[in-house]
C-alpha cells in the first residue's frame, strides 16, 4: 500500500478499543471481533496502540498481541486497510515500537509526545525525525487534557519539514492551535503531500467541511479525514456522516441540517468522552458502548483509574436515545455473533 496516496484520499480510521475480561486479560475472541466490525462497517483502516487502546499496554506486555490480530484480521478485509501504530516513549522506546510495527505489516506510526513533555522543540524535531526514519509518520497533536502538551507553529513548521511525514492528526480540541497546524501545513509547502486528519471529537463534522484559507488568494487546506476514538463506536453511522460530510465539501455548500447533524454528534460526543468530568472516562465511555452493544466481555480498563464518572451512564443514555441516527445498534446487533465465531475460530 501507498500509504500516503490512501490517505489522501480521506479514510476513516477509528481508534482501536482494547477487549479485556474481568479478570484483566485480553479476551482474543472480541478483540479480533472488534477489527471485523470497523472492516465492515466501512471504516478505511485501524489505529492500534494509540491512547483508546490504553497507552498502557506499552509497558505490560500486551502491545505486541494486540497489534498482531488487527493485523491478522485486516490481511482478511479483502480491500486496502491501513494500519497504523502508535509508538509512545523516550527515542529509544519509539523507534522500537515502529520497527515492530513496521514488522508486523504496519504501514505507518502515530506518535505520541506524552513522554516529551519537558524537551525543547529541537529535541522534540529530532526525536520524530528518528521515527520517521523507520517508517511513514502520521503527527500528533494529543490535547493536553488527557496527557498532550501545547505544540506550537514554530515546532508544527519544522514538523512538516521531516520527509517521511504522511499526515497529522490534529486533536488538541482547540480552534486556535488546529489552526496553527494547518497554517503550518501551508506555510511549509507541503499541503498536496501531508494530509491533514481531524483527532477533534469536539468538531468532527464541521473540520471535515470547513476549508481554511489564510491569505486572500491562498491555498484553501481542510481536513479530509479522521482518526478518532469517537469513530470507535457507532462506525457504520460514522462512515455514513464522514461520505456526507466529503459530498458536501466537493460541493462547496453546507445545508443546515447537517450542520446540525454536526452539533449532535459534538453532544454525543461530549457523553461518551466525560466532558463534565474533564474526560477522566473518556475511555471508559468508549469501553461502555460496545460492552452495551456486546462486542467487549467487560468495560475493565487496563487501570483501574479509568472508570466511568458519575452520571456519565445516563448521559451517554441520553444521546442514544436522542440521536438513534448516530448509533448503529441494529447493525451490530445483525452482524455480532457472525464476528466473534469468525474470531473465536481465528483465535
Amino acid at each position: 500500500m501507498n500509504i500516503r496516496s490512501f490517505l489522501r484520499q480521506g479514510q476513516v480510521i477509528p481508534a482501536h478499543p482494547l477487549a479485556l475480561d474481568d479478570f484483566g486479560v485480553i479476551d482474543t475472541r472480541s478483540q479480533r471481533a472488534l477489527t471485523r466490525y470497523y472492516i465492515e462497517a466501512g471504516a478505511g483502516g485501524v489505529a492500534v496502540g494509540v491512547h483508546t487502546t490504553q497507552f498502557e499496554i506499552h509497558g505490560n506486555g500486551m502491545l505486541k498481541p494486540v497489534l498482531e490480530m488487527a493485523a491478522e484480521e485486516a490481511a482478511g478485509a479483502g480491500r486496502e486497510f491501513a494500519l497504523v501504530s502508535g509508538a509512545v516513549g523516550k527515542t529509544e522506546q519509539a523507534v522500537r515500537e515502529a520497527q515492530l510495527a513496521r514488522d508486523l505489516g504496519y504501514h505507518a506510526v502515530l506518535l505520541s509526545l506524552g513522554a516529551m513533555r519537558e524537551a525543547s522543540e529541537d529535541e522534540l524535531i529530532e526525536h520524530c525525525r528518528a521515527v520517521a526514519a523507520v517508517m511513514p509518520l502520521i503527527g500528533f497533536y494529543l490535547q493536553p487534557a488527557v496527557g498532550g502538551r501545547v505544540l506550537p507553529y514554530t515546532f508544527w513548521r519544522a514538523f512538516f519539514a521531516i520527509d517521511n511525514v504522511v499526515a497529522v492528526k490534529a486533536a488538541p480540541f482547540h480552534r486556535y492551535w488546529s489552526l496553527d497546524v494547518m497554517r503550518a501545513l501551508v506555510d511549509s509547502g507541503r499541503a498536496d503531500e501531508i494530509t491533514l486528519y481531524t483527532g477533534n471529537d469536539d468538531h468532527i463534522l464541521l473540520d471535515l467541511v470547513l476549508p481554511t484559507q489564510f491569505t486572500p488568494g491562498g491555498e484553501t487546506v481542510c481536513f479530509t479525514g479522521g482518526l478518532l476514538g469517537q469513530w470507535a463506536v457507532w462506525t457504520k453511522a460514522a462512515v455514513a456522516l464522514f461520505e456526507e460530510a466529503r459530498m458536501h465539501r466537493q460541493a462547496g455548500s453546507v445545508p443546515a441540517e447537517f450542520l446540525t447533524k454536526a452539533q449532535q454528534l459534538t453532544d454525543a460526543n461530549s457523553a461518551v468522552f466525560d466532558v463534565a468530568g474533564n474526560f477522566k472516562g473518556c475511555i471508559a465511555g468508549i469501553q461502555y458502548v460496545l460492552w452495551q452493544q456486546g462486542l467487549i466481555p467487560s468495560m475493565r480498563c487496563v487501570s483501574d483509574h479509568e472508570v466511568l464518572s458519575p452520571g456519565q451512564v445516563d448521559a451517554i443514555e441520553r444521546v442514544r436515545r436522542a440521536y438513534p441516527h448516530l448509533t448503529d445498534d441494529a447493525f451490530v446487533a445483525a452482524n455480532r455473533s457472525r464476528w466473534l465465531d469468525g474470531a473465536r475460530r481465528a483465535s
